[in-house]
């Protein structure tokens, strides 16, 4: 047994020296099985840096239930020129923590106006518009390549954002509504896009499902739009207040909010709103403010203001410009969004 040891040995020595000119200068500069057996002062092993830690997915939980309410405005020409949000804080005195962004469903990720919007400390809001893709062949993945891509810019530029898809579906007058698609359109292309999304792991999304008033549509009830409580986050609501129609926020929203809390509890985000100009502007302003502050299950309003199918914008409306300055609920309005 000792001259079988003895020969494997004087095999294994052999072996590593001829190894030892085979790998040249650069590998001989690393120890080698030799080295446990050698005479010679140990060499320090070469350092090896760590590998970079992976940051961590911004975490949205504590934006989904907020401590104060968010303020929101959608301007044009913002936010890709944010001095457009500037003049509206300097005539306003209001500084709002959410600021709209829209694109098209063939759009790349908007990341630099994302940002902008972040680190203004405000939560973007992303309104995401096919309008040229029919909900079924989305559903179907057809448009996988596109969002794989875009979900992992949203994922890369590691900002909450709140993201409505296809809003207003319950309405005829988008290529994406009701003369269309079909309300099981509307689920699928829902689910399928959010298990994109969670696949690629871009979990800084507060999903945001967005129907209109219900008050005009009674032939779009909201239930089968649902994508179920797994799928969304906040319960968003588009309505605007003109001189024939409701120009109160119980009567505006309140039977939308009463039709969906049959299926969910899920916080109430206003997410479009104006008021038509005139004397009704500054009491739907106030309106706005006292009701989303004495309202626990709404969460904040977006206040339109551009030109639309109606001239929404206040910038010259100084009595409604004072409400945002001085009402009394004002200070629950606008946190910081960090």
């Amino acid at each position: 047994m000792r001259s079988r040891h003895l020969f494997v040995a004087m095999s294994v020595f052999v072996a590593a020296v001829f190894g030892y000119a085979a790998l040249g200068a650069r590998d001989a500069a690393q120890p080698g099985p030799e080295a446990a057996t050698s005479t010679a002062a140990p060499q320090a092993s070469p350092t090896v840096s760590a590998a970079p830690t992976e940051v961590p997915i911004y975490d949205v939980r504590h934006l989904i239930k907020p401590a104060g309410n968010y303020l929101g405005v959608s301007i044009g020409g913002a936010p890709q020129d944010m001095s457009r949000v500037d003049a509206f804080v300097k005539r306003s005195g209001a500084k709002p923590n959410m600021i709209t962004i829209f694109e098209s469903f063939d759009d790349d990720f908007a990341a630099s106006e994302v940002r902008a919007i972040y680190q203004y400390g405000a939560l973007p809001i992303v309104r995401w518009e096919p309008f040229r893709q029919r909900l079924a062949h989305i559903a179907a993945g057809r448009y996988d390549d596109y969002l794989v891509e875009f979900a992992t810019e949203v994922k890369r530029v590691n900002v909450p954002i709140a993201l409505t898809i296809a809003h207003e579906m319950n309405g005829n007058w988008y290529t994406w509504g009701t003369r269309q698609n079909t309300a099981k359109d509307f689920v699928a292309a829902w689910r399928h896009i959010h298990g994109v999304f969670q696949q690629v792991g871009a979990t800084n999304v507060i999903w945001t499902w967005t129907p209109n008033v219900v008050n005009y549509l009674p032939e779009a009830p909201l239930r089968g739009y649902w994508p179920g409580p797994a799928y969304v986050d906040w319960v968003g609501i588009d309505g605007y207040f003109v001189t024939e129609g409701d120009r109160t926020f119980e009567t505006l929203f309140g039977p939308t909010i009463k039709e969906v809390r049959k299926f969910t509890d899920k916080p109430v985000l206003i997410v479009e709103t104006g008021s038509e100009a005139g004397s009704m502007r500054a009491k739907v302003v106030t309106d706005l403010f006292t009701t989303v502050s004495r309202r626990k299950d709404v969460i904040g309003f977006v206040y339109f203001n551009t030109h639309g199918s109606r001239n929404w914008i206040i910038d010259q409306d100084p009595r409604a410009l004072a409400v945002f300055r001085t009402h009394k609920s004002r200070a629950d309005f606008g946190f910081p969004v960090r």
